[in-house]
């Protein structure tokens, strides 16, 4: 059902999410009703009285951290208060101490059309959408781009983007991206919404999947430069994937032209993702709704139904590949749509390798997935489900890693997702009567409570099983919303990028927005989702029983403007922190800090990326790095010692502009067009804020 949002009433003040990004990213999520309309039970019905403080879950260390970063779905919405120019930051926490690793300028809000970086800091592009990536790509031409040429190059909004050694070369790296989903209307001048030539729509399916491509480092810089040759790959809309798990050969994936039911062409909708300890790259397969047709056709009860759960809805079909091949069309190929919306694994060490998509990890809209290993070497994936009013997923495999990147090692490496159990949260907050909203915090001074991980399915190499009553092994890793609704998790704010700390083992989830929480005929607030209407999000932090379904959480910071009642920044003086708003991807320093980046800035400043101090006086603690240009997301950060990366998405992506009149020149300058692109930021002669 659709509904017309405030979040796009001008009157009532626009979002920085434009809607031309809505269409083409997230199929209008944020105009419908959300697809979860489960009855379930709300944790203040579940823990009304008062819970004594949590115990600490201290989880084994893990010499191991998957680089992750992300995107988002529906827009943030608008803030009627802006940040104080006092917000901008400044360098020492509430007692005046550094934080090693933070130890830089804050780079201070605005809405300028660059990429801007601490004083004393360089950076550089390292690839943008166009540039060859395989042998033989022909160099970018915007006016005459071809389905061939495409294929072969660099694709569109990159999201997620991780750093490989490759063994026995220092300095050379798998640098491997995410395109996350094109728009259209910024990739051809004249174009017709909803109308595109054939040429442009299989550009189109060229410019999503995934890139491999070797890149060099500098000595002494932290500049990278890319490498056209032999190791590199384009994985596209239309290249072959290998479905593993209870789904594979169910009749709920197979189609006419796999009968098998193990073949799918393409992976789409690629939002963040991680890196594995093995050497491998895993990807969110998110807003793949949107790419189907054919919806409306279908009649039967059961199937619309599933339909529903997912937002499959003809009208949001911006790019109308179905057009032009019928597996995008549901009314010819009801069950392509069962295909996508799994955790995507590629090797990067081998390029003539299929990658997998693991059924067992289950089916939702996966942001991305990130590994921790635990003490005994236990493997655990932790996923969220980026859409309101969904649940938070782990995945514990039964498998452990076996060292090196060789054909046998490799060959058992990436089974180690196809088998385990598959979890759902649930949380109950400490203090449940006293959120009302508001924002206002409890008694205690924090928000916090416990949780519970629900069974869903259990894998092994001898079968599958069910751990829902009523549904089938295939029935849950196909249709997981389903199956996680019988055991009433808890409804979040759009759990994006989650990973779990590589020292501490503690896990971060960014909760990116909600702003029909509390409303009418929706879930109210609970003690981890404590504002109605939420318009900035918030950040969680978990401390799990890594392999068990025991943990107790608390939330970091709820985001916004700083001089705003209902923000919190871990306890630290908000006078003395950037404004965030709207979390999206999570990552770690060598420091121990977190970063984040966002996504649709609800205080109407650019996007950007934060430190964020996680111990001692200075918890809380926020600083402002980079911001990315107007109209662009800030997607992908990788933090190290050297450099800092960050994938720029859907710069001067407005509305209003389009190829025809653009509102960025972003990177190039000058009258170009802008090009989403991958950067590198680093400080010449030291370290990431030392």
């Amino acid at each position: 059902m659709r509904v017309p949002l405030a979040l796009f009433d001008k009157t009532a003040g626009a979002s920085k999410r434009s809607m031309v990004t809505c269409h083409y990213k997230c199929g209008d999520a944020c105009w419908h009703q959300p697809p979860n309309t489960s009855d379930n039970t709300y944790f203040r019905d579940i823990a009304r009285a008062a819970v004594s403080r949590r115990s600490v879950l201290r989880g084994s260390a893990a010499a191991v951290v998957a680089v992750s970063a992300t995107s988002a779905l529906a827009a943030c919405g608008d803030n009627s208060s802006s940040a104080s120019p006092s917000s901008s930051g400044t360098s020492g926490g509430a007692a005046g101490a550094a934080v090693a690793g933070m130890n830089f300028a804050s780079v201070a809000p605005n809405t300028e059309d660059a990429l801007l970086v601490p004083e004393g800091y360089e950076q550089a592009v390292v690839i943008m959408w166009g540039d060859p990536v395989v042998p033989g790509a022909p160099a970018f031409d915007f006016d005459n781009q071809s389905p061939e040429a495409q294929a072969q190059q660099f694709g569109f909004n990159n999201d997620f983007a991780g750093l490989i050694p490759i063994e026995g070369q220092a300095g050379h790296f798998y640098l491997v991206v995410n395109q996350e989903y094109t728009t259209e209307e910024f990739m051809f001048k004249g174009y017709k919404p909803k109308e595109p030539t054939e040429p442009q729509a299989r550009i189109s399916m060229a410019a999503h999947g995934i890139t491999v491509v070797e890149v060099t480092s500098e000595n002494g810089s932290g500049k990278l430069t890319p490498v056209v040759g032999e190791r590199n790959r384009r994985l596209t809309a239309s290249s072959p994937f290998t479905l593993t798990g209870p789904a594979a050969g169910s009749d709920f994936v197979k189609t006419s032209a796999d009968p098998a039911g193990t073949t799918i062409l393409g992976t789409i909708g690629n939002c963040s993702g991680g890196l594995t300890p093995w050497g491998t790259m895993v990807s969110g397969e998110e807003n793949f709704n949107n790419y189907f047709t054919g919806a409306a056709s279908v009649t039967d009860p059961v199937a619309k139904e599933r339909l529903d759960r997912y937002g499959f809805d003809d009208e949001d079909d911006y790019h109308q590949w179905g057009r032009y091949e019928t597996r995008f069309d549901l009314s010819k190929e009801p069950n392509e749509g069962n295909r996508f919306g799994y955790i995507v694994e590629v090797n990067p060490h081998d390029p003539n390798s299929t990658p997998i998509k693991h059924s067992s990890m289950g089916r939702l809209k996966h942001e991305g997935a990130n590994i921790f290993v635990t003490g005994d070497g236990t493997v655990v994936a932790y996923t969220g489900d980026d859409q309101k009013f969904e649940y938070i997923y782990k995945f514990v495999s039964d498998k452990k890693v076996q060292p090196g990147v060789g054909a046998a090692a490799m060959q058992h490496n990436m089974s180690i997702l196809s088998t385990g159990t598959l979890y759902v949260a649930q949380l109950s907050g400490n203090e449940p009567d006293q959120i009302d909203g508001s924002g206002n915090l409890p008694s205690s001074g924090s928000f916090a409570g416990t949780g519970k991980w629900f069974p869903l399915l259990t894998v092994t190499d001898d079968g599958a099983e069910s751990r829902v009553e009523g549904m089938t092994a295939q029935e849950v890793a196909v249709f997981t919303r389903m199956a996680a609704d019988k055991v009433n998790p808890t409804k979040m704010d759009r759990p994006e990028d989650i990973e779990a700390h590589p020292v501490t083992g503690k896990v971060y989830c960014a909760l990116t927005n909600n702003d029909d929480r509390g409303t009418d005929g929706e879930a109210p607030v609970d003690e981890a989702n404590p504002r109605n209407e939420n318009k900035n999000g918030q950040v969680i932090e978990i401390t799990d029983d890594h392999a068990g379904t025991a943990f107790t959480w608390d939330l970091l910071l709820v985001c916004g403007d700083p001089a705003a009642a209902d923000t919190y920044y871990g306890g630290f003086d908000k006078t003395k922190v950037s404004p965030i708003s709207c979390p999206d991807n999570v990552a770690f320093d060598p420091h121990g800090n977190l970063w984040v980046s966002t996504d649709g800035n609800a205080l109407k400043n650019n996007d950007g990326l934060f430190a964020v101090a996680l111990e001692g006086e200075n918890r809380g603690q926020t600083k402002q790095f980079l911001t990315v240009p107007r109209g662009a997301e800030t997607c992908g950060p990788i933090i190290g010692t050297d450099r800092v990366i960050v994938c720029v998405q859907h710069p001067g992506e407005e509305d209003e502009y389009s190829a025809d009149k653009p509102y960025s020149n972003w990177p190039e300058g000058g009258n170009a067009q802008p090009r989403p692109a991958v950067v590198a930021v680093w400080k010449p002669g030291g370290q990431i804020g030392v």
